[in-house]
């Protein structure tokens, strides 16, 4: 019942995770604000959706960081109000440092890190103002440790999560919660869609995201996360028990890490 007659704003909701999320919240009679570029997409996971009349589509682009303020003008006065915001959207990486140009680790930092506080910053005098809010930020189990081919994309996570604990820790007196969700393998397009050494995309699926949880499975994990208002949670199979490891036995996760097929 946690969702029930809120307003929750979705960002990367054309596809994987963030269309998973759409759909299952569209069940828990919250009215729904769904992003990201594509808006003939949006437009298509919106008809998928329970009461579409309940469901607004505001497409933007998170790469325009500093441009957020009005985008979430627009998106509170689609409904008069947001009581959460799933930050989701996001691009992944597969290339080694030592091939990846500087505007590569760039444009993630841009994407993943600055458009999602971005975002955040400028819907959160709105949370202010109405003393409550709930930020909810898709980072990945790469926030919390390190993995090969993946070094622009881990320093974007690992920053979103000291960012947010801060500002969970300034806006308690405001009743703003914040949950970090922290995924492992789910069967998305994100490996697909990672940018390689010199900025193009990848257009493969790997094999671990091919055989992780499915959305479906991943989602309803999320959601039930969030309606217990955990700090942080981490989801996924067998490699979640790398949070343990890096904590307890670092020099131990880098031999598994580095003899495992991570790319």
């Amino acid at each position: 019942m946690y969702f029930k007659d809120k307003v929750v704003w979705i960002t990367g909701a054309s596809s994987g995770i963030g269309k998973a999320l759409a759909i299952e919240l569209s069940k828990q009679d919250c009215k729904l604000i769904l992003s990201s570029r594509r808006e003939t997409v949006l437009n298509d996971v919106k008809s998928k959706c329970l009461k579409t009349s309940e469901v607004k589509v505001l497409p933007f682009d998170l790469a325009d960081f500093d441009n957020m303020k009005p985008i979430a003008k627009k998106a509170v006065a689609l409904f008069g109000q947001i009581n959460i915001l799933i930050n989701n959207g996001g691009i992944s990486q597969r290339s080694l440092i030592v091939e990846t140009d500087i505007l590569v680790d760039k444009k993630l930092m841009e994407i993943d890190y600055l458009g999602t506080v971005g975002l955040s910053k400028a819907i959160l005098p709105h949370f202010i103002e109405q003393q409550s809010g709930h930020f909810v930020t898709v980072t990945s189990l790469m926030g919390k440790f390190g993995s090969p081919y993946r070094s622009g994309y881990c320093g974007a996570k690992h920053a979103l999560h000291g960012f947010f604990d801060v500002l969970r820790m300034e806006h308690e007196k405001d009743n703003i919660k914040v949950t970090l969700i922290c995924p492992g393998f789910v069967n998305t397009d994100v490996s697909r869609n990672a940018l390689t050494g010199d900025g193009s995309q990848l257009n493969e699926l790997d094999d671990a995201t091919e055989n992780g949880l499915s959305v479906e499975e991943f989602s309803k994990k999320m959601l039930k996360a969030i309606s217990k208002l955990q700090f942080e949670t981490y989801i996924g199979g067998k490699e979640t028990k790398g949070i343990l490891l890096k904590r307890f036995f670092p020099k131990l996760l880098h031999r598994v890490v580095t003899k495992s097929k991570v790319r």
